[in-house]
């Protein structure tokens, strides 16, 4: 009920915020964002990788390489709101959508990514994955509320599409939670396939909100570098202190 507790609020309240901070990549999601992608990509690096690694598959990272493309095809629907940047486009771009319209390619595909991230949770990866997930959703939540906003949909039907997402994560970890539960063969391989794709997806969305949050404002770039330590800090705290006590 935690963990459902978590993924479910931490996604909601960054999409209900835009209620609060409507105007567009503020400085504080910017820090958001380089927090959760250098966090995001710590743990993979230090927690996820040498678990699918562990039990010597040497198809393994043909998974992870798949979920790096499959990012990039979602992205081509969603424009990359899953890592929380919502971009200025052209008259002519699919993400201008007709007012009072929900965008429903980029709602689908930000709903599947969120549930293929939710799966894995039911696996023993600890809770280093569950923070990173709901720190990631946050922005990204928020960026897909701010698309709503843009759309003019009445506020209704925004909180209603806001929860459906919200809820997306959850849903992934219940249903992997219970064919752990009823399974009669080994869950292991299904878990460490799906996480490998997970792997992907994280590599992938880390590598370019790191990319991507650069600026010619020297001051908030010190700000940046800071908000990425920390997220690397955090992390290898929880590799160094909770990993080796086990």
């Amino acid at each position: 009920m935690i963990i459902i507790s978590i993924l479910f609020f931490s996604a909601l309240f960054g999409g209900l915020s835009v209620f609060i901070v409507k105007r567009d990549n503020t400085k504080l999601l910017k820090l958001i964002l380089a927090f959760s992608g250098s966090y995001i990509f710590a743990i993979t690096i230090l927690h996820l990788i040498p678990g699918i690694y562990s039990r010597g598959d040497e198809l393994i990272g043909l998974y992870v390489l798949g979920g790096f493309l499959f990012q990039l095809l979602l992205e081509q629907f969603s424009a990359g709101i899953e890592h929380g940047h919502l971009h200025q486009h052209k008259a002519n771009d699919h993400l201008n959508t007709e007012k009072h319209v929900l965008p429903i390619g980029v709602m689908a595909s930000l709903c599947l990514h969120a549930f293929l991230e939710g799966m894995p949770l039911a696996g023993d990866h600890g809770n280093y994955l569950l923070f990173g997930i709901a720190i990631h959703h946050i922005p990204a939540a928020f960026a897909l509320g701010t698309l709503f906003l843009r759309a003019h949909l009445n506020n209704r039907t925004t909180i209603i599409a806001l929860v459906v997402f919200a809820a997306m994560s959850p849903l992934g970890y219940i249903l992997s939670e219970n064919i752990k539960n009823h399974s009669t063969v080994d869950i292991h391989q299904y878990f460490d396939k799906i996480m490998a794709i997970v792997v992907g997806i994280f590599l992938h969305i880390s590598t370019t909100i790191l990319f991507e949050s650069s600026t010619k404002d020297h001051r908030f770039n010190r700000q940046k570098i800071i908000a990425v330590l920390l997220g690397v800090l955090i992390s290898l705290l929880n590799f160094l202190v909770i990993e080796h006590t086990h």
